[in-house]
């Protein structure tokens, strides 16, 4: 008789189960990649000829760091997230000590007057990116160990809000502004949706607003930003340059766009129009029915982030909802700010697109944070009858230890 054929190995990164993963997410970040890729390659192809004489040099970048990413990020999660609640402590440390880092003289690079990279050879490491996620992480797992104190005592709220300030004092020395107003916001909408009694949630939330408004008038170049947001037209040479250059391209881009690759004001007139004004060149091209697209796939994704988390909520994983949440608020907040520059309704800060602008360190992750999110649905009540996940934050009274 012959032999029984030799079993084959097949790598199933989600165990084979992949209809436990939110499609719906994953189709609308999918979405968002991909136009951000062909956006990307129009808007920096004649900043691309100059610097390399490669008119798709940045593209060609970033397509290779979206791959990595993607590849990476199932790795990353394949552990599930019990390992990333048991190793949000030193994931945070290590991001303090890389922004810390940063401040050595000789250390950081500079680019345009901000220091927020650390030169590693071939990459250049921006550790605010990843201390987004590090805080998310860190903060969604505190709400699991410490959710008694976190309801009951004023030290439980205390306690994440004086990390989340040292942080912030990091961040600003870089200097970092809008990196800093992303994390305060999310770090306590978490701490509301923990439990925070309302008193003490709405009398720091006030302490907190009002220092963050002190620091944005208390630096010149700060004011100077408000200032021209208020009236970029009053000086459109210099303070609202980038304002008003952003606005022409959404002019003209009316209700369908002058076309892809037909922008005039990315040839030179919008500064950093592959990055932070990525969404002024796609309104000139792609008009109102490209920025409606791009928006309500961003809606679409925290919308399946915070189904996730009510998901997990239900099912008592505690972590699991908090990190959907988390997620869900980081990725909602950058949008919304960089959506509202780029129209004008907002100051004008340094942060990018999520998934679309060109930048690796934000593009990984935003990648790694998705499939944060797809494992989180994976984790989902649907998915538990075919075994436990093992999360610490889950409730395990089920007979044979399943997750109910």
């Amino acid at each position: 008789m012959m032999a029984p054929a030799a079993r084959r190995y097949r790598f199933r990164p989600f165990d084979g189960r992949l209809a436990a993963l939110d499609r719906v997410l994953l189709l609308a970040a999918l979405g968002l990649a991909f136009l951000g890729l062909v956006m990307v390659a129009s808007a920096s192809v004649t900043i691309g000829d100059r610097n390399f004489g490669a008119p798709l040099h940045y593209f060609w970048k970033q397509a290779l760091t979206f791959s990595i990413s993607v590849v990476l990020s199932v790795f990353l999660v394949r552990p599930g997230l019990v390992a990333w609640e048991r190793a949000g402590g030193p994931l945070l440390v290590a991001c303090i000590a890389m922004l810390a880092l940063i401040l050595v003289p000789g250390l950081g690079r500079t680019v345009n007057g901000a220091t927020r990279w650390l030169p590693l050879g071939f990459w250049n490491l921006q550790p605010s990116e990843l201390m987004k996620l590090g805080v998310v992480v860190y903060v969604a797992g505190y709400l699991v160990r410490r959710a008694d104190e976190v309801r009951s005592s004023l030290w439980g709220f205390v306690k994440p809000v004086a990390l989340l300030s040292i942080i912030g004092v990091l961040l600003l020395l870089e200097p970092d502004y809008g990196t800093t107003v992303v994390l305060v916001a999310t770090v306590l909408v978490l701490l509301f949706l923990g439990g925070v009694p309302w008193p003490t949630y709405l009398a720091w939330v006030a302490v907190i607003g009002a220092g963050l408004v002190l620091l944005a008038v208390a630096a010149p170049y700060r004011l100077q930003r408000l200032m021209s947001f208020w009236d970029p037209w009053g000086d459109p040479y210099a303070s609202g340059f980038q304002l008003t250059q952003a606005l022409i391209a959404i002019g003209r881009g009316t209700w369908t766009g002058v076309g892809l690759g037909g922008s005039v004001q990315k040839l030179f007139y919008l500064p950093e129009a592959h990055t932070d004004f990525l969404f002024a060149v796609l309104g000139e091209e792609l008009g109102f029915v490209g920025m409606t697209v791009v928006i309500g796939l961003f809606l679409i994704v925290i919308w399946r982030a915070f189904q996730i988390g009510a998901r997990a909520e239900r099912a008592g994983k505690t972590f699991a909802a908090n990190l959907a949440y988390g997620i869900g608020l980081m990725l909602g907040l950058q949008a919304f700010i960089n959506i509202g520059v780029n129209l004008g309704v907002l100051p004008t800060k340094g942060l990018a697109l999520p998934l679309m602008s060109y930048g690796g360190n934000s593009l990984a992750i935003n990648v790694l944070a998705i499939a944060l999110l797809l494992r989180a649905s994976y984790e989902s009540p649907e998915a538990a009858a075919a075994g436990p996940v093992g999360s610490p934050g889950e409730r395990r009274d089920a007979p044979g230890g399943h997750v109910q």
